[in-house]
């Protein structure tokens, strides 16, 4: 998982499930962050327009070959349809922010060739982790629960 949690941090083109118009879910939170830290991510909504100052595209096909991973922020019933959604837009690498996971979403992803992060907060993994997540990151890793820091680019 180590492995898997670095090389996923380490890709700069991302699409984003699960951030709201309100700009009051989680799912925002990430998506500011990512963009705070250079990413270039791309939201994916329905129905949205526009989210936190990102144009959004409708569907994951809309991100085909623009992206190398997502970011899945939603209910866990949402979450295998989104994997193998990402399957078939050619995206092979998924992270499922805590919560999200499930067991049929882990099923999909290994049916379908999908390396899938699950169960952790992709936050504590970003570069230049600030406030709680940073402390949680600290906590982790002196439980030797956390991988290494990953590589700066």
């Amino acid at each position: 998982t180590s492995g898997m949690v670095r090389s996923f941090v380490s890709q700069k083109r991302l699409a984003l499930a699960g951030a709201s118009r309100s700009g009051k879910k989680f799912g925002n939170v990430i998506l500011r962050e990512l963009k705070a830290r250079g990413y270039d991510v791309v939201p994916v909504h329905p129905e949205a327009g526009e989210l936190e100052g990102l144009r959004y595209e409708k569907s994951l096909a809309a991100v085909a070959g623009r992206v190398d991973g997502l970011v899945v922020v939603t209910p866990a019933a949402q979450a295998a349809r989104l994997v193998g959604e990402a399957a078939e837009a050619g995206i092979r690498s998924v992270w499922l922010q805590q919560g999200a996971g499930s067991e049929e979403a882990a099923r999909a992803a290994r049916e379908k060739g999908v390396a899938l992060v699950s169960g952790h907060c992709l936050l504590m993994f970003l570069p230049d982790v600030r406030g709680i997540h940073r402390f949680h990151r600290g906590l982790w890793r002196l439980l030797g629960k956390l991988p290494a820091e990953p590589a700066r680019a």
